[in-house]
């Protein structure tokens, strides 16, 4: 439409100037073409009568009887107005020129406006395309995520009593995972004191702790290791004097046995392979039997 537009103001233009003006006269109802000149016609003031300017007019002097001459009024003729300057081809076919240019240039600023608003369309589109896959590709890997997590190895810490030794028990690490896990290192640690509040706010170990096993451990979903056993021995080790064992015997100060498990699982991403597994637990000294439970705050039973 707009091309259309275009080509019928360029051919209105173009026969506009090729079109000879044509003027009318007024008077005569003639008309002439707009470079006719004039000739120019003579104007002349007012002039005295053909006879006093040919004959001087005489008078008598009263003292010489002398006629006196007096001479006849001057004539001026008036300049005729200057013609028209001739309007040349040349002249014309420049202008028509600059015409055709004045509209292509106008046409090609239309068309580039046009293409910026298409090129700007586009980019809004590539832009939601863009945030879309984003978008998409984000729920993609949170998905894959969830999936890793719920197929890794989930490292748990389980008690259970010796079947050999009375009153000592063995603290077990489960794979409750559904991949493979290959424990990587290990390290545990017992302290003496009033409550669990008294505890370090979080575990502390020995330094050059956790230690790698001689023989990596690897668990396969559902199988299970002995990473510590405590017994009634080791309770009486710990105490420096009598008087702290019967404090204990007496729950006037309690054993704690806490450590933690380092593992790795074979499916996630390199950089997300190790986890850990925290675990504390209380020793119920008795004076006959005694116990071993899971205790601590959640710092001391955490998992990764």
């Amino acid at each position: 439409m707009g091309l259309k537009v275009l080509a019928i103001f360029a051919a209105l233009l173009v026969i506009a100037q090729a079109a000879v003006p044509v003027e009318a006269n007024a008077q005569t109802g003639t008309s002439r073409p707009s470079g006719y000149r004039p000739t120019p016609s003579a104007s002349t003031s007012p002039v005295a009568d053909p006879q006093s300017a040919a004959t001087p007019s005489q008078g008598t002097d009263s003292e010489g009887g002398l006629h006196s001459y007096q001479p006849a009024p001057r004539v001026t003729v008036a300049t005729a107005a200057p013609a028209p300057k001739a309007w040349t081809w040349q002249e014309q076919v420049t202008w028509g020129a600059n015409i055709v240019l004045a509209i292509v240039g106008w046409a090609g600023i239309y068309f580039a406006i046009s293409l910026l608003r298409k090129i700007d369309r586009h980019m809004a589109y590539a832009e939601s395309a863009a945030e879309s896959a984003a978008s998409s590709a984000k729920a993609a890997l949170l998905s894959a995520q969830s999936v890793i997590h719920s197929e890794r190895p989930w490292i748990l810490i389980t008690i259970e009593p010796s079947r050999s030794l009375e009153n000592s028990f063995t603290i077990m690490a489960t794979n409750r995972g559904r991949t493979p896990a290959r424990i990587t290192a290990t390290t545990d640690r017992t302290r003496i004191a009033v409550d669990e509040k008294r505890l370090p706010r979080t575990p502390e170990y020995k330094r050059g702790e956790p230690s790698a096993p001689l023989v990596p451990i690897i668990l396969v979903p559902g199988e299970s290791t002995t990473i510590r056993s405590f017994c009634r021995d080791d309770v009486k080790a710990l105490c420096d004097s009598e008087e702290r064992y019967k404090r204990i015997e007496t729950w006037e100060e309690k054993v704690y046995v806490y450590g933690k498990a380092i593992y790795e699982d074979l499916i996630s991403p390199p950089g997300d392979q190790v986890h850990e597994t925290n675990w504390c637990c209380w020793y119920i000294h008795g004076r006959q039997n005694s116990g071993l439970v899971i205790a601590g705050s959640p710092e001391y039973n955490s998992h990764t």
